[in-house]
C-alpha cells in the first residue's frame, strides 16, 4: 500500500502518502473524513475501487475523470475489473450496462447505466446501497456478491 485516498466533508478527494501505521485510525477518528480507501499504485483493483465507490458516494465527475485518465482506467480495463468482481458489463444500445451475475432482468434486478463502463458500475454501486462509511461500511465488491 502506498497511501490513502479520502473523501473530505467538503467533497474533495484527497491523496495522502502512507507515513505510518496509525494513519487509518486517524481517518476513522477525523471529523473531516467521510470515507477512505487504501491505495496501491501497483494494484489496479484499488484504483477502480476509488473510482467506482467514490463516484457512487458523490466525488465530483471532474475529479473521477482526472484520476481515471491518470491511471489509464478505460472501458477495456473496466472489463477486467468487472470480471474479477463477477459483474456483468456490456453495451445496451448506446449505453454501458452493469449488473450482478445473478441479475434476472431490468424489472427484477438492479442495473447500472452510463456513457462509460465506469459510470455504469458506479451507478450499479449506488443502486446496491453504497454509502460513505469510515468503518464496517459496504464495498462494491461486497455489494455485488
Amino acid at each position: 500500500m502506498t497511501g490513502y485516498y479520502y473523501l473530505h466533508t467538503n467533497g474533495s478527494l484527497i491523496y495522502q502518502h502512507d507515513t505510518d501505521s496509525g494513519q487509518a485510525a486517524d481517518y476513522r477518528e477525523s471529523d473531516f473524513v467521510r470515507h477512505f480507501w487504501p491505495f496501491d499504485i501497483e494494484n489496479r483493483e484499488t484504483a477502480w475501487n476509488v473510482l467506482v465507490e467514490g463516484s457512487a458516494i458523490g466525488v465530483g465527475k471532474d475529479r473521477i475523470d482526472e484520476l481515471a485518465s491518470m491511471w489509464m482506467c478505460d472501458d477495456e480495463d473496466a472489463a477486467v475489473y468487472a470480471e474479477r468482481l463477477g459483474i456483468k458489463l456490456y453495451m445496451d444500445g448506446n449505453a454501458w450496462c452493469s449488473a450482478r451475475q445473478d441479475a434476472i432482468n431490468l424489472q427484477e434486478s438492479p442495473h447500472g447505466f452510463g456513457e462509460t463502463a465506469l459510470e455504469a458500475m458506479a451507478d450499479l454501486c449506488k443502486q446496491l446501497g453504497m454509502r460513505a462509511a469510515k468503518m464496517w461500511g459496504p464495498t462494491f465488491k461486497s455489494l455485488v456478491k
